[in-house]
């Protein structure tokens, strides 16, 4: 079908601008299909000193919602070079139930407790150092956070342009998390 012929007050310019508009927006579908990656989402791993705790605080604090997890035998931890023979449950927590949604996989090992790093400063440690959510509305989670005794970091919330605050705090373990939205 000829857009031009059936849409006939599209004319000349503005033709060429909505056809060069269409060409540059692409097709999603087909723009995923070019990818090397099948999803355009990350999955997370966190090792928490006590994973009840830290499961309380990505629920009850930031908002997380959690939904079914997996195990991880010895031998498959082993060959994964992940794991030294320990066996381990992950315990999975998203933001929305939705097929594309970024998770994380929370882990720990009471038996096997790993070193905890100097959470000082997000500078203090090298490696992930933070993880940062958004938001419609931050209040809530403000709420959360004052009922569960987390305190937040430094002068947070701090607003970092118009209408948009910043709310940093640590987890059980120490890990930072950014939390990022307006305030209503």
């Amino acid at each position: 079908m000829n857009i031009k012929s059936t849409v006939p007050w599209i004319s000349g310019h503005l033709f060429i601008l909505f056809a060069a508009v269409h060409l540059l927006a692409g097709n999603p579908a087909a723009r995923a299909a070019e990818s090397e990656f099948s999803k355009a989402i990350i999955d997370i791993g966190i090792v928490a000193k006590d994973a009840d705790r830290t499961a309380q605080f990505l629920t009850n604090v930031i908002g997380f919602k959690e939904v079914k997890g997996f195990g991880v035998s010895g031998d498959l931890g082993k060959k994964l070079g992940l794991i030294d023979g320990h066996a381990s449950k992950a315990r999975v927590f998203v933001l929305d139930e939705v097929e594309q949604a970024t998770r994380i996989k929370l882990f720990s090992f009471p038996e096997a407790p790993g070193k905890q790093p100097d959470q000082a400063y997000i500078h203090s440690s090298l490696g992930i150092r933070y993880l940062t959510l958004y938001v419609k509305d931050l209040t809530p989670v403000l709420a959360r956070a004052k009922k569960a005794g987390v305190s937040p970091l430094g002068e947070t919330p701090v607003e970092i342009s118009t209408g948009t605050w910043l709310l940093a705090v640590k987890d059980p373990d120490g890990n930072f998390i950014e939390v990022i939205g307006p305030r209503h």
